[in-house]
Order: structure tokens, then C-alpha cells, then sequence
């Protein structure tokens, strides 16, 4: 069943465009990847999805539909009640998503605060639960600082932000970038694991073919704002159609056995 719907939508900053066309459909519990090069568009494309993009871009054309509502539709106040709880992003720049002399519950309880009608001890309780989900020491967290944090805390910490009203739509945004790649295995099983436990959809945008092939249902492939190739993932990966695509994969490195004489 659809939960998103973007229909050829095509921005613009200062007469030079940044996205052409770009159409595609997120269904519900679906884990879609959006992957190309820097610069590509995907991170923009994600920004338009929840109405945050700058002042300085022009939407020229499009629509983008969630839950078959037109977003272009949405007040500042709708804006508000949607973002954080049906739409929730995780941002590579996961360190500035948090007030660095704020205490982390106490940010976390703002963020349900603002969304949500519960007792001081409810909120806690969806808090520590959330770290729980995402093998954090909970309570010590919720009690501390970000800088008291380790980097691959922090981003566990972010996700627990993202999923703690249980969105229908989580945006992951290169979310492993700076990781290390044993933290980075481990932040995206957790993604997995909270994806099928809250059956929720996930926009996982990346660079990383190797991720892409793991995780994903579908993949669209962007390049120079617009998206070249579409499909499932096991269909891509058996016979890409655009020359870019295919570039993108046979980049990909590729594990070998060693050879012992």
C-alpha cells in the first residue's frame, strides 16, 4: 500500500535546476534507497519530502502526496504535528541535532512534548524504552550530556529520537557517514530491526552500493537531480539498464577469498 508519492517534482535555486522530474512511490513497511554520487539531488529530494527546504529553492513543478494528503497543502502547523512523528529524519550531522548543554532525556522529552499529551512518566518510560530498542545503557544516557557520548552512542541516540513516536516514515539520511564500519554494520541492523518491528517504511539515502544491496526493497538510482533508473532491488542488481547504474555497481568492491600457496 502506498505512503508516498512524489509525481515529477522539479526544484530549482536561482534559475539553475537541482531536480528534474523526479517521480517515485514509497510504499508502506518498504525499505526504499535513494543512491547516486554527492551532489546528486538525494538529500534534497529528502528535504522536499518534509517540507523543509530553504527559502532560496524554487519548487517549479510537482506534487508530493503523503498518506494521499498533497503536502503543498500543509499549514506550518500541520508541518509541525507531522514532522517528528510520522515523518522522522535521521541526519548524518547527528551532533547537531542536540543542544550540546541540554541533557539528552531532557531533549528527547521536549521532542514528545511538542507532539504528544503524555504524563512526565510516560514520556520517560517511551524514552528509556527506545534506548533499550537500540542497545544503549538507558538510563545513564538519559541523564547525560552529548559530549559525554561516543560518536556511535550519539547516532544510536539519534535514531531512538526518530523512532520514539513511532513515525510511519523514517528518512536516513547517510546515516553511517561518519562511523567507522563496524559501528556503521551495526547502526543500519538497528535500523532494520526497528523497520520491522514498527513496520514502518525507510528512506535510506546513501552513496554505498554494498549498503544499498543489503538492506534495500527498491532502489532509484539519482544523477545530476534526476532519477535515471528504478526498480526492485533484485531486478537492478540483475540487469541494470543505464550506463550509470552499472558504473555504480561494478565500482562496488568486491570481496575475494585469499589465495594460500
Amino acid at each position: 500500500m502506498e505512503l508516498l508519492r512524489i509525481n515529477c517534482l522539479s526544484l530549482s535555486i536561482m534559475g539553475e535546476h537541482i531536480l528534474k522530474d523526479v517521480t517515485l512511490t514509497v510504499k508502506r513497511g518498504e525499505w526504499f534507497t535513494l543512491m547516486g554520487e554527492s551532489g546528486s539531488g538525494k538529500s534534497m529530494t529528502a528535504l522536499a519530502i518534509a517540507g523543509l527546504l530553504p527559502s532560496s529553492v524554487l519548487m517549479e513543478k510537482g506534487d508530493i502526496f503523503f498518506e494521499n494528503r498533497n503536502t503543498k497543502s500543509f499549514s506550518a502547523n500541520e508541518w509541525r504535528k507531522i514532522r517528528g512523528k510520522e515523518i522522522s529524519f535521521i541526519f548524518q550531522d547527528y551532533y547537531n541535532t542536540f543542544t550540546p548543554f541540554i541533557k539528552i532525556g531532557h531533549h528527547c522529552d521536549e521532542v514528545i512534548r511538542s507532539h504528544e499529551a503524555y504524563s512526565k512518566e510516560e514520556r520517560k518510560n517511551m524514552i528509556i524504552r527506545a534506548f533499550e530498542d537500540m542497545q544503549l545503557p538507558a538510563e545513564r544516557v538519559y541523564n547525560s550530556y552529548p559530549f559525554q557520548l561516543s560518536g556511535g552512542q550519539m547516532q544510536r541516540v539519534a535514531i531512538a529520537l526518530a523512532i520514539v513516536l513511532r513515525p510511519k516514515l523514517l528518512i536516513a539520511d547517510e546515516p553511517t557517514t561518519a562511523l567507522d564500519s563496524v559501528t556503521a554494520a551495526h547502526v543500519l541492523e538497528l535500523i532494520s530491526y526497528i523497520k520491522q518491528q514498527m513496520n514502518c517504511a525507510v528512506l535510506f539515502i546513501t552513496h554505498d552500493i554494498r549498503h544499498a544491496k543489503k538492506y534495500s526493497d527498491t532502489i532509484a538510482v539519482m544523477k545530476a537531480g534526476e532519477i535515471v533508473e528504478y526498480g526492485e532491488k533484485d531486478q537492478l542488481l540483475r540487469s541494470p539498464c543505464h550506463p550509470y547504474t552499472k558504473s555504480l555497481f561494478d565500482a562496488a568492491p568486491k570481496l575475494k577469498r585469499p589465495t594460500y600457496v
